[in-house]
């Protein structure tokens, strides 16, 4: 019983017509708590570069690739590390056109997929293409290296932070996204050590040790905080987990599926909406930013 088929199955549905693929990435910012984690470090990352300007310009108004502020604004050079379906390099590419943005992914149908999506939304300042993180390597060149719930599944995590390392420029960002070992893959079954999740290497970090793994890749600072504490946790059975199961047993719950989110997704926003406001002291996600 796993997470990664259904996703696909979806993933699917949603693909028939661009707005439907829009409106599926809507509802993954809106359903998955780790995307209003990221959305929000993404925002306090790019601040700088949004913020009311002197004529009065709200954020928002700045977004629009017309806007002739934003082309005012330097150009930043971003990497998505494991891009998947395009979710966070279609925000990322939505809040400023001089934004470029990479996106690497191991699965070529995927890469392919996003390329055409993409080009056929006018997007021309992303890039995607198939790339191992083990070896993709542009020396100085990134401001910003998102990497959301990829690490767990490369073993080899100590060469890919290294890469991210020598990738940034001298002022720039990691921000990763990853389980905790606090139950992040949701490993229950400790004689078959199955995972909810599936394809995890590891069922999660541990704090202390992945910000002494990125020390040795040559990062000088550091910062790592628990998510999905309690209300993350309880938000995820409910609009994730619960679903998942039943849909697992029989395709005939995606008929039901609406109904049950009328009903659940309203006090599921609250309970993300304060996950990303408390600070947890313990959870079983990690959002962790890290500098040259």
């Amino acid at each position: 019983m796993h997470y990664d088929p259904i996703k696909k199955s979806l993933g699917g549905v949603f693909n028939k017509t661009p707005w439907l693929r829009i409106l599926f990435y809507k509802l993954l910012d809106l359903l998955l708590l780790r995307s209003w984690h990221v959305r929000k470090e993404i925002l306090s990352w790019a601040e700088p570069t949004l913020r009311k300007r002197d004529d009065g310009q709200s954020p928002a108004r700045v977004q629009e690739s017309t806007d002739p502020v934003a082309s005012k604004l330097p150009a930043r050079y971003i990497l998505d590390a494991g891009s998947g379906f395009g979710q966070y390099t279609w925000f990322l590419s939505g809040l400023n056109p001089h934004w470029f943005i990479d996106a690497v992914d191991v699965k070529e149908e995927q890469v392919a997929d996003c390329n055409n999506f993409f080009t056929r939304r006018n997007r021309r300042n992303v890039l995607f293409e198939i790339g191992d993180l083990t070896r993709f390597v542009k020396i100085d060149h990134f401001d910003l290296i998102l990497s959301v719930d990829v690490m767990e599944h490369i073993e080899e995590d100590e060469v890919v932070f290294r890469n991210f390392y020598d990738s940034l420029t001298q002022e720039g960002m990691l921000l990763i996204s990853t389980p905790s070992d606090q139950g992040g893959s949701d490993v229950h079954d400790h004689d078959t050590e199955d995972s909810f999740i599936g394809e995890h290497v590891r069922d999660g970090y541990n704090i202390m040790d992945i910000r002494e793994k990125l020390r040795k890749a040559g990062f000088t600072r550091t910062e790592a905080r628990y998510t999905y504490g309690i209300p993350g946790q309880i938000a995820w059975k409910w609009t994730m987990k619960y679903p998942i199961q039943l849909l697992n047993l029989s395709k005939i719950f995606f008929l039901i599926l609406p109904f049950y989110y009328l009903l659940v997704f309203p006090i599921a926003c609250i309970l993300n909406f304060a996950d990303t406001r408390i600070q947890h002291k313990t959870g079983t996600g990690l959002i962790v930013k890290a500098w040259k």
